[in-house]
């Protein structure tokens, strides 16, 4: 690959009230972790450029409020995105339980003949003891829907990156098709010649 190409990827992190989303990201991107919680209201981007398979990427990473208000939006956000992170809360069974509602919230969005659209589940707060949902559990849920899955602790560092760029590399496998028919439309009509692919995109 061109280590000179830089690749943007739009990512989304979704998952139920207070599951750490917000927590995650800013160790993710800013390594830092703060006891205050805040709500996140409506959506904040933040952004991380990491280099994958000798690819440099630019990762948007939208966070989501968790509120049921917000579920509305959800589409809104989802859309054009090239791969979702959806965390729940080991110590809160509910919250586990949600990630089926919003995993078919981003798939309404996605259209029909991207398949593989790819998302990471990530079971956060290890670092507390009485857990409520079990690694096997997550582990099947995951498995049956053929999603990776990890197991996350945004106060402890725990698996953080290994999980963003796990969902960064899965991204860019699945969108390497669609650039590759943008990059070749652009160099036909530099070369005034007409594509043959003008409707793949």
């Amino acid at each position: 690959m061109n280590t000179n190409r830089r690749v943007d990827l739009k990512i989304v992190i979704l998952g139920s009230l207070g599951v750490g989303k917000t927590s995650l990201l800013n160790r993710y991107v800013n390594n830092r972790f703060t006891q205050e919680y805040r709500t996140t209201l409506g959506a904040s981007i933040l952004t991380k450029e990491i280099e994958v398979d000798n690819m440099f990427i630019k990762l948007q990473i939208w966070d989501t409020g968790g509120q049921e208000r917000f579920k509305s939006l959800v589409p809104s956000f989802s859309k054009g995105s090239d791969g979702c992170v959806l965390v729940f809360d080991v110590t809160d069974q509910d919250s586990f339980y949600g990630l089926r509602g919003w995993r078919e919230e981003v798939l309404l969005q996605t259209p029909l003949d991207h398949k593989d659209y790819p998302f990471v589940v990530l079971g956060n707060k290890i670092d507390i003891s009485n857990r409520q949902v079990t690694s096997d559990e997550a582990k099947a849920w995951c498995a049956a829907h053929n999603i990776p899955y990890f197991e996350v602790s945004a106060k402890e560092d725990i698996n953080v990156d290994h999980a963003f760029e796990n969902i960064a590399q899965n991204a860019l496998l699945q969108d390497s098709e669609w650039k590759d028919c943008y990059l070749t439309n652009s160099i036909s009509l530099a070369d005034n010649k007409t594509s043959t692919r003008q409707n793949c995109c």
